[in-house]
């Protein structure tokens, strides 16, 4: 994983992305099942996070959900990937919400890729709360027999070399204690590089949601149940 630029990156637009993220600035909330017809047999993918993952200043065929079902049918995957972002999101808003979310959904998804932390990171919150609340959502998620995924995040630099060592392990552990699937930093590659982010620096635009999409489609599309 190439951290180091993002890391500064980061720091550079934290208020920025703070801002960008809070609740004031929020996405509507919208029902994820009309993402999914009822009929629709292939594999159902949930991308569960925050701004990262709901699109934020992009229009909505350029999130992540959709340019994801893109690259996944490149691999002749026919997938429906379900917008289940919100910005704003910390993990345990995320823990709140989940069980509205998936029972909101025509049927049981094949996979749901969980990407929240960041906003528990940029506000400085209780590493020991976000692992706690991460571990919530993949109990629950295993409770209901629906295979998980995380995306990595670590923590802003400024914030100190405690809370690093407190907030880094995180995934990588949960993903070894739970048997969820770790997939890697969600900006890795995209960070740092202004063609691919909107003018506050931290978010993707479309080119960069596109190179991420495409970077994680052989992982998701791996988790996938062959049809």
């Amino acid at each position: 994983m190439r951290s180091g630029s993002w890391l500064y990156v980061i720091v550079a637009g934290l208020c920025q992305f703070v801002l960008a993220c809070s609740p004031a600035a929020e996405a509507p909330r919208t029902q994820p099942a009309a993402a999914v017809e009822s009929a629709f047999v292939g594999p159902v993918v949930v991308a569960f996070g925050d701004s990262l993952f709901a699109g934020y200043g992009l229009e909505p065929s350029q999130g992540f959900a959709p340019a994801l079902e893109r690259a996944l049918a490149t691999r002749g995957v026919q997938a429906r990937v379900v917008n289940a972002g919100v910005s704003g999101d910390t993990t345990a808003a995320g823990l709140a919400r989940l069980g509205f979310t998936l029972d909101g959904l025509p049927r049981k998804p094949d996979l749901v890729i969980v990407g929240l932390g960041a906003n528990d990171m940029l506000r400085g919150l209780s590493p020991a709360q976000t692992r706690a609340n991460l571990e919530a959502i993949l109990a629950e998620l295993k409770r209901r027999g629906i295979p998980a995924a995380l995306t990595t995040m670590m923590a802003a630099p400024n914030l100190g070399e405690d809370y690093a060592r407190a907030f880094n392990p995180i995934y990588a552990d949960l993903a070894r204690s739970t048997g969820a699937r770790l997939y890697p930093f969600f900006l890795d590659g995209v960070a740092g590089q202004p063609e691919k982010l909107l003018p506050d620096g931290m978010h993707p635009n479309a080119r960069g949601i596109e190179e991420i999409a495409t970077r994680l489609s052989p992982d998701v599309a791996g988790d996938l149940p062959k049809t």
